[in-house]
């Protein structure tokens, strides 16, 4: 596999979100190229272990971890300047860092606005903040925004979560654009849409969504990993494959549902505008049979 110049030894990575799950396994792999990596993340016990599993301890060198919210532009503003000022200009921006609570409409308000405060805001932070001086850098560069499947077919019951998502998706289909067309850029930008995946992110979802339900969730009796997710480790590999063939939208399966699954689903969802549907007809009793057949097909 081609090897992106973005990643070359040397180079320098800031992952928000890097504690765990994909975050990590993308540091990993990073530093397997020998980067130098920065890692971001809220909690500074799991930040700083993640970094000393890297082999640095979170201290100087070529792995740092930092505690940075980042909801708030300020904070990382000042991940740049650290990153910039110990490690050198940064090449690969991870925007990763993602939180989630299932909801409606108009329920739980206060969810609403942290979950778009991380999800979204993170991401329009990390834009702010990184991109116009990797421009300056002029060098080959990459930003990675981490988007959901949701964000496309938005299923009932995580509106939050889906609204969010939808705007990590427009936005990054915005910003490509404008790097494709900003004179002397050299970055690229990439939408990373992962399948199911086993993180310790989405079990905790799945206990609080169990508990708002008033359902017993003990999933510390269950399987390490459901056997139809994927690992992080495995979309990271999927993602740095796409990134080598140059694709914007990187759609990961999973060993439950198949790319050209996902892609009916994406397709019948736009159908409900052109087709005139009910929105979120996938879902709706008298559209079941249709969508069945027309996945089939």
């Amino acid at each position: 596999m081609a090897h992106h110049p973005a990643f070359d030894r040397g180079r320098v990575a800031v992952i928000t979100g890097a504690a765990g799950g994909i975050g990590l396994a993308a540091a990993q792999r990073f530093r397997s190229f020998g980067m130098k990596v920065v890692l971001v993340d809220t909690d500074v016990a799991e930040v700083e272990a993640a970094a000393s599993e890297l082999g640095d301890g979170g201290g100087s060198g070529d792995v740092i971890a930092i505690e940075a919210d980042v909801s708030q532009l300020a904070d990382l503003e000042r991940v740049r300047d650290v990153a910039w000022s110990r490690l050198g200009p940064v090449s690969v921006l991870m925007n990763n860092a993602g939180t989630g609570l299932g909801g409606g409409a108009w329920e739980r308000y206060d969810e609403w606005k942290r979950v778009l405060d991380v999800n979204l805001w993170g991401v329009i932070n990390g834009i702010h903040a990184f991109v116009p001086r990797m421009l300056e850098a002029g060098s080959e560069g990459l930003v990675i925004n981490t988007g959901s499947k949701q964000g496309i077919t938005c299923p009932p019951g995580n509106t939050p979560y889906n609204v969010s998502k939808a705007g990590v998706k427009v936005l990054s289909e915005s910003l490509q654009h404008q790097l494709r067309n900003t004179p002397g850029s050299r970055l690229s930008a990439h939408l990373l849409v992962p399948g199911w995946t086993d993180t310790a992110i989405n079990r905790k979802a799945a206990r609080d969504r169990a508990r708002l339900g008033g359902k017993s969730a003990d999933l510390e009796a269950a399987p390490a990993k459901p056997a139809g997710a994927w690992t992080s480790e495995q979309v990271v590999d999927f993602m740095l494959a796409g990134i080598e063939r140059g694709d914007f939208y990187i759609l990961c399966p999973d060993n439950d549902v198949t790319q050209e699954l996902d892609k009916k689903r994406i397709q019948w969802a736009a159908g409900d505008l052109i087709e005139g549907r009910p929105p979120l007809s996938r879902w709706h009793a008298d559209y079941a049979g249709e969508f069945k057949k027309f996945a089939e097909r």
